[in-house]
């Protein structure tokens, strides 16, 4: 093992927020929402503007981000599959080389084993934590709700276990930071909030900042709701959401959420006070991502679970004072599993070798644009659905793909449509686009036949062990 002081390798502080759409930020154009320590890292770092989760959903979109790989290669489908336990992920890498790699909070590692390479963990998550998560199989069709969605009912001023939750992560690793040993030897920690994440309620004075006056309604145009794509409906179907809220309790839950977004966004500011009163600051790599983001109403949804850039573009930002450059703003598409490849190449390792589907984003972000893949995908194979769905953006244009017979094709110009609410799949004047785009899926993702046909294979294997068990491991 190589030990600090015959190197000068980076240390890692790794933010990873659960439920952060970056529309919701100042950071990234919301005239509302106040992320200060967000534009901070703006400021010191790299922004990248068009960044995406790899899958709309806590379980398969983290497994991809502790991996680098696509879910479809992780095989972590849904909420209900553990990652497997020989699964090199890159906490193993890093402490492989002498790193203290550590879990603090959030990461949602189901099944047997709770730590998937990290050396321990700081502070609990309660996600984790739940018994069971439900298990749901596509040949039963998507389930459907006539009972609203309670959340948006519940939000208001005031604490939960969550909140309480996250306090103790920020108290945990502020320990952390301030201990000797951090100069010693090269070190990582993952501090995994749950903030934004619903419940929808948020400490004082956090939801009056907001609420009434300070929060803004869902952009739906006249119409719009009545023309959803076959995917949205059903996923609002699942949930519920068809139920119409009243004005005032769209605004309660909108205004929680952007409160508890500030909130979280204070605890990263104290972590980067941290860093530099404990004199860490010169040699660390600091990253912001989230797994994935929330509709919040838009398109009349609300959750995650969809392609929309509600529920999958998410804030990814990257700062290493002296070795990346400052203030600079990224427009061309990414994903976690690059974020996951970018650790391991500043780390010293080769990501390719280790099977990872991301790509290091060192180049691009010091100026290297003409290599870069300039592509995301995005994939979601768990409920809410009944088929498999998935993603790819390049440049302003963005294909969703539903595999069946006939298939579900979404295809938008986020440069003239960022609201996504005019689908140009099958219009002939665009086919041309819609071709480039489907065939850049297919050789990015692979046979979709397949992929479907292991997902549900997977579903009838874990509902013969669920049956049996009573959800005893995972």
């Amino acid at each position: 093992m190589t030990t600090r002081g015959t190197d000068e390798r980076p240390n890692f502080l790794i933010i990873m927020s659960d439920e952060h759409g970056a529309k919701f930020s100042g950071t990234y154009g919301h005239p509302l929402v106040s992320t200060p320590n967000m534009d901070r890292l703006a400021a010191m770092g790299v922004t990248f503007d068009n960044g995406y989760c790899n899958s709309p959903l806590c379980v398969p979109s983290r497994a991809s981000f502790m991996t680098g790989q696509y879910v479809s290669n992780t095989k972590t489908y849904d909420n209900s599959t553990p990652m497997r336990v020989d699964a090199v992920t890159w906490p193993y890498l890093l402490r492989s080389q002498g790193y203290d790699a550590v879990l603090d909070g959030k990461m949602h590692l189901i099944g047997p084993d709770a730590l998937h390479g990290f050396d321990r963990q700081l502070a609990h998550d309660p996600h984790a934590e739940e018994l069971v998560h439900e298990h749901y199989q596509w040949k039963d069709g998507c389930p459907t709700s006539d009972a609203p969605w309670p959340s948006v009912f519940e939000a208001g001023p005031g604490t939960t276990p969550m909140i309480e939750a996250d306090d103790e992560m920020e108290k945990a690793a502020l320990e952390y930071l301030q201990q000797p040993g951090r100069h010693d030897n090269p070190w990582a920690i993952c501090v995994g909030f749950i903030a934004p994440h619903f419940p929808f309620v948020v400490p004082e004075p956090y939801f009056s900042k907001y609420y009434p006056d300070s929060v803004d309604m869902p952009d739906i145009p006249d119409g719009h709701l009545d023309n959803l794509p076959p995917a949205a409906k059903r996923l609002g179907g699942m949930f519920g959401v068809n139920h119409k809220y009243t004005d005032d309790e769209v605004k309660r839950a909108r205004a929680a959420y952007y409160g508890l977004v500030e909130w979280m966004d204070a605890k990263i500011g104290r972590l980067l006070d941290s860093l530099e009163e404990n004199g860490l600051a010169e040699n660390t790599v600091i990253i912001y991502t989230s797994d994935h983001g929330d509709a919040l109403g838009e398109h009349g949804l609300w959750r995650k679970m969809s392609m929309f850039e509600a529920s999958s573009h998410i804030p990814i930002q990257i700062a290493w004072p002296g070795h990346l450059p400052a203030g600079k703003r990224v427009s061309q598409p990414m994903s976690n599993v690059d974020v996951t490849a970018t650790i391991a190449d500043i780390a010293g390792f080769d990501p390719a070798e280790w099977q990872m589907d991301g790509d290091s984003l060192v180049p691009l972000m010091n100026g290297d644009e003409a290599s870069w893949k300039n592509f995301a995908l995005v994939e979601h194979l768990a409920h809410g659905t009944e088929r498999a769905l998935v993603m790819v953006r390049r440049g302003s244009w963005k294909l969703t793909y539903g595999h069946g017979d006939p298939p579900e094709l979404e295809l938008y110009d986020l440069d003239t449509d960022p609201g996504e609410f005019n689908n140009l799949a099958n219009d002939p004047a665009h086919a041309a686009k819609q071709q480039e785009m489907m065939d850049l899926l297919m050789q990015e993702w692979g046979d979709p036949a397949e992929i479907q046909s292991q997902v549900l294979q997977s579903q009838t294997d874990r509902g013969v062990i669920r049956a049996v068990d009573g959800g005893k491991i995972f």
